[in-house]
């Protein structure tokens, strides 16, 4: 499964792929505040992030950049793997790396077209995700948009200096 060009009111997808690559990608990777709830992060290079991005175009994915339409700004990138196929089940993330254009609805505004694409055209049964329980704004917007806590891992690891537990969260395809 590929993922296809997509479009919500203010925000175009696109597939993922080393027409992405750019300064600006990696200093959002190498960004304290970018990547602090993340597991991936810090020490990237122009050539680390071009070897990233030539495997994620060669799989079978659904893994996309988040353009904002009106300036063609690519500002983060949203996903849904993997796939799993025995339950119906996609893993969500999303990273929003340009933070000039945090609190501005991109974030929900993404992660709902995504969501919606995945339910209603591709028909899957439910959508996962991980987050670190510090990190209060994804967790706000996660339940907003309908994600309920499913189970918490205790002393999950060190972010932001302490340590925290990891949520898993659902939304189920109603």
């Amino acid at each position: 499964m590929k993922a296809i060009r997509i479009e919500s009111q203010r925000l175009l997808f696109e597939p993922l792929s080393l027409r992405h690559l750019s300064e600006d990608y990696v200093d959002w990777l190498n960004n304290k505040e970018v990547n602090r709830y993340l597991e991936s992060g810090g020490d990237y290079t122009l050539e680390k992030l071009k070897t990233f991005l030539k495997e994620q175009q060669n799989k079978d994915i659904l893994f996309w950049a988040i353009f904002i339409k009106s300036s063609n700004k690519h500002i983060g990138n949203i996903k849904i793997d993997p796939i799993n196929h025995k339950n119906n089940s996609g893993e969500y993330g999303i990273m929003m790396g340009d933070s000039s254009e945090w609190g501005k609805g991109y974030a929900k505004e993404a992660s709902l077209r995504i969501i919606d694409y995945c339910f209603n055209e591709l028909k899957l049964s439910k959508i996962t995700l991980g987050v670190i329980d510090a990190n209060r704004v994804a967790l706000k917007l996660y339940k907003k948009i309908g994600f309920i806590e499913e189970s918490i891992k205790k002393d999950y690891g060190i972010y932001d200096g302490r340590l925290c537990s990891s949520i898993r969260m659902v939304k189920h395809n109603d």
